[in-house]
């Protein structure tokens, strides 16, 4: 069976994340904390400041988009780009709820960027471009519409061995129903992970790499079951994989992931760590 064409893989996505659009909202306040290290480091490593025009792909609902806004200011605008229509009306209402009338956000292909060749300053990206299925020509674009001198900053997932929080969910259920091994080259979670990989890309396309660093951190939730339910309200991978199970499977995995979980109990609650690349470069003068 030949694998899904570019634009089956991107409609599937768009189904998908619009489907856990809601589950990202119910969840916003939680990963608005527990990411924010990411955010300001994109942030950072992208050289946003006040005044510049910037561009977020794959924006989900919101974030980074609404902390560069903030700092761009009102002399500056930021626009995120997302597959998913019911994740950027989440978006659109926490920029309109924040008075960040600076921020917009528009449906898009992040291999097919509506923007003029060096009209951006700074591009910023956070879990997005390891799903794409034709990440050299998001790379090319990002080189395209980059003006002279600006940055890129994109957070993706390390290894597996590094993410009990992605990596559990999976083992669990290939220990009920075994999945095919993934294919190192085909969009998923783990598709960047490898340390080179994504800067690589950027290279190839006439970037200069900058940085290519692992970040840690750890998620915590109140109880193992919390973890759960979280998982399967934004998780599109993983509904996915779940979807393929009988409903006796569902339970079992279910019991498998939450005993798993309460391993890394503590006090405080679930502790998970989490493995963070994030990779930046810049347009040459």
């Amino acid at each position: 069976m030949p694998p899904p064409t570019p634009a089956a893989v991107i409609e599937a996505q768009r189904n998908d994340w619009n489907r856990v659009a809601a589950g990202w909202d119910k969840w916003d306040q939680f990963f608005d904390r527990t990411m924010a290290f990411i955010n300001h480091r994109l942030v950072a490593d992208a050289r946003i400041r006040p005044g510049l025009r910037v561009l977020d792909l794959g924006s989900g609902t919101g974030y980074p988009a609404l902390l560069a806004g903030e700092v761009v200011g009102t002399d500056g605008t930021v626009v995120g780009i997302d597959l998913a229509e019911s994740m950027l009306a989440v978006a659109t209402r926490k920029a309109k709820t924040r008075g960040l009338q600076q921020v917009s956000f528009r449906t898009g292909d992040v291999t097919s960027l509506p923007f003029d060749s060096g009209s951006i300053d700074s591009i910023i990206s956070r879990f997005c471009l390891m799903f794409l299925p034709e990440i050299p020509k998001a790379a090319a674009e990002i080189a395209r519409v980059l003006k002279p001198g600006g940055y890129v900053a994109a957070a993706v997932w390390s290894a597996p061995l590094n993410n009990p929080f992605i990596r559990i969910p999976i083992d669990v259920i290939n220990t009920i129903t075994p999945l095919p091994p993934p294919d190192p080259e085909a969009p998923g979670i783990f598709r960047l992970a490898r340390p080179g990989d994504l800067a690589g890309m950027f290279k190839r396309a006439g970037l200069t790499p900058l940085s290519d660093e692992e970040f840690t951190a750890e998620m915590t939730y109140e109880s193992a079951e919390d973890f759960f339910r979280g998982l399967m309200d934004i998780a599109a991978p993983i509904q996915n994989l779940f979807a393929k199970l009988t409903p006796a499977q569902q339970r079992e995995a279910e019991r498998g992931i939450i005993t798993a979980v309460n391993d890394y109990r503590r006090p405080e609650g679930v502790s998970l760590p989490i493995a963070v690349r994030i990779v930046s470069a810049r347009k040459p003068q």
